[in-house]
This record gives C-alpha cells, sequence and structure tokens, in this order.
C-alpha cells in the first residue's frame, strides 16, 4: 500500500519551497506513518535551506500529528494516538545507553544527512519515522502548540533546567529572544531564578520577554558585564558569544545555543574562563524527549509555559511567507498548519 503524499520541495538553496505529490509506503519493521497536523518552522530550518546539506531531503523537524499505522514491532504507540516529533538517536551507542541521546554517535547522520531530516521531514502531508521519534501526547491539547516543543522550545528550556540547573534564587541572563530564548525565560522562571535579564535589540520582544517571566529587559548595548550567575546564549553570533560569558560573574557559566550550520570560530579572553567562568554548548537542550517533553506539556498546563504566545499559524500553503516572516522576525515561532 501507498500514501499520496504533498511534500514542500526545496527548489533550490534559499528557497523558494514549491508544493510536490510524492508517495511513501506503509511502514516497515519499528517504522511509524504519522499525518502531520502542525509542524513548526525552526532557525535550524532556515540555516539548512539556505545551505542545504543534502540536495532534494525534504526539511522540517518540530511535526506533530496522529498516528496512521505502525509497523511490525513498535509497541509505544498505535493508530489513532496524538504524537510530537523530536530529533533521531540510534539507541545503542554509549552516549545513548547513558542517557545522553542527544549526543548519539550517529546524530550527525541521522539527522541532517540521512534521507529524512531529523528522521522526519515533517513539512510533509505525512511521515515515515521511526519509534524513537515520537512522543504520545494527550489528545485534548492543540497540535499547533505542540510542535515546536519538539525542537526549539526544548533546546531553550532544556538549556535551563537540564543543563544549567539554576538555584532558586539565583541570575541568570538570555541572549536573543526568539523561540529558543524565550523558552529558557521561561524555564528560568520555572526554575525559580530571582533576576532574568532578556537581551534583544527588538523592543516588541524584550516587552513579550517581560510578560512570560523576566524581571528585566535591555538593549544589547545595556546587557549585563560580570554579575550574572548564568547566561544562554541563544543566536551564535560570536560577539553574542562573548557577551554572554562577559556577562557572567567569577565564577559562572553560560550555555550556547546559537545555530550557524558551519564552522563558527569565537575568540574567548582565557583568563575570564580562568577566573572561574566557563561555557559549554548544547544540542536539543540535552533533552530525552520521551521524559523532557511530557514535562514540558506538565508545565504548560500549569500556565507555567504558554507556548502560544510564541506561536503564529500559517497554512502549509503559505510556508514561503512563513519563511519570509522569521527571516525578518515578524514571527517568533511561526507554525504551519495542514
Amino acid at each position: 500500500m501507498t500514501y499520496a503524499v504533498t511534500v514542500a520541495d526545496l527548489s533550490a538553496p534559499g528557497g523558494p519551497f514549491e508544493l510536490r505529490q510524492r508517495e511513501i509506503t506503509e511502514p516497515g519493521p519499528d517504522e511509524v506513518l504519522v499525518r502531520l497536523v502542525a509542524t513548526g518552522v525552526c532557525h535550524t530550518d532556515l540555516v539548512t535551506a539556505a545551505r542545504p546539506i543534502v540536495p532534494g531531503q525534504i526539511l522540517g523537524h518540530e511535526g506533530a500529528g496522529v498516528v496512521e499505522a505502525v509497523g511490525d514491532g513498535v509497541g509505544a504507540v498505535e493508530p489513532g494516538d496524538h504524537v510530537v516529533l523530536s530529533y533521531s538517536w540510534c539507541g545503542e551507542c554509549a552516549n545513548c545507553s547513558r542517557g545522553r541521546m542527544a549526543y548519539c554517535a550517529r546524530f550527525l547522520e541521522l539527522n541532517y544527512v540521512g534521507e529524512r531530516f531529523f528522521g522526519q521531514s515533517s513539512f510533509a502531508t505525512f511521515t515515515l519515522t521511526s519509534e524513537r521519534n515520537v512522543i504520545r501526547v494527550a489528545k485534548d491539547l492543540p497540535f499547533e502548540f505542540l510542535a515546536p516543543l519538539g525542537c526549539g522550545v526544548q533546546t531553550g528550556a532544556g538549556a535551563v533546567l537540564n543543563v544549567l540547573k539554576p538555584e532558586k534564587g539565583s541570575s541568570l541572563a538570555v541572549f536573543a529572544l526568539g523561540a529558543v530564548g524565550l523558552s529558557a525565560v521561561m524555564a528560568a522562571s520555572i526554575a525559580g531564578c530571582e533576576r532574568i535579564v532578556a537581551i534583544d535589540p527588538n523592543p516588541v520582544r524584550r516587552a513579550l520577554a517581560l510578560e512570560l517571566g523576566a524581571t528585566e529587559a535591555v538593549d544589547p548595548a545595556d546587557a549585563p558585564r560580570g554579575d550574572m550567575d548564568y547566561s544562554v546564549e541563544c543566536v551564535g553570533n560570536p560577539d553574542v558569544v562573548k557577551a554572554a560569558v562577559k556577562s557572567l560573574a567569577s565564577p559562572g557559566e553560560c550555555v550556547t545555543l546559537g545555530f550557524k550550520g558551519q564552522r563558527n570560530p569565537v575568540e574567548l579572553d582565557q583568563m575570564a574562563l580562568m577566573s572561574g567562568r566557563g561555557i559549554r554548548g548544547s544540542i536539543e537542550g540535552d533533552g530525552i524527549p520521551q521524559r523532557f517533553i511530557p514535562e514540558l506539556i506538565k508545565y504548560h498546563r500549569q500556565g507555567r509555559l504558554p507556548v502560544e504566545r510564541l506561536v503564529r499559524t500559517y497554512a502549509f500553503t503559505e510556508i514561503n511567507e512563513a519563511f519570509a516572516s522569521a527571516g525578518r522576525g515578524d514571527a517568533i515561532k511561526p507554525v504551519l498548519i495542514f
């Protein structure tokens, strides 16, 4: 049996996308066929669309939808289940066995250069993915708010809750207030940080950060220097990375999340590090999706992670408009609806 699928095909590096018809087969062993209902547009999609790694690859990696069929051996989900899709991991390497799936030895192969982008290629009406990519969720939750949990929200919130783990009463600065940065702001509030400084040149995003839990919101020219316990950098610009480290007290710790898609050298003052400041990167907020996404949903139900404040929806046919809005910064988290 085959299924007719509409996909958003990247006609050339940088776009535009063109909707085309393809076919996929029914799921094989350990595979899950998902009918997509919503999928987020992430910064990683923008970077990869501009500089494709695999020609002809269908992008999209924040999918949410309904299980249509499952292959032999699949036990985690069944047809009719609502699911969020997240990143791929092998389940066999040393890091996977230690519960560090975001650092799977095959992460690059499975998420960037494989047949399916992040194991899902969710810019499509249907997708074949693996059992490890799907997280079953309650059926009362809107798909447009679930989709961003698979990457952007998981990355920003996880950087705070899984990586930095700030103590109650501590201080934390967030540099760049896209979906990842604003998720970090909300997570800092969940963690009980007393001082949460949000830094971005966009006054609209600064105002939103204050509504989402920041205690201060400033232009980059007024970023803190030398007095923050923790910082999260969400854009990958070398100057912003340096500013995030400079914001730290001694000792202090920075986590960098911004994705540039290629080598991205950053020059740091070693003496600043010698005095107790540290920096590390994080993939997907160090989240184990099957555990962390339900935790994020719990916070959402409590009103502490209002993801809906970040989302602007677009019809699937409006994918080029969604990308343009994301590139301009008009939309914080565009979500395509099928």
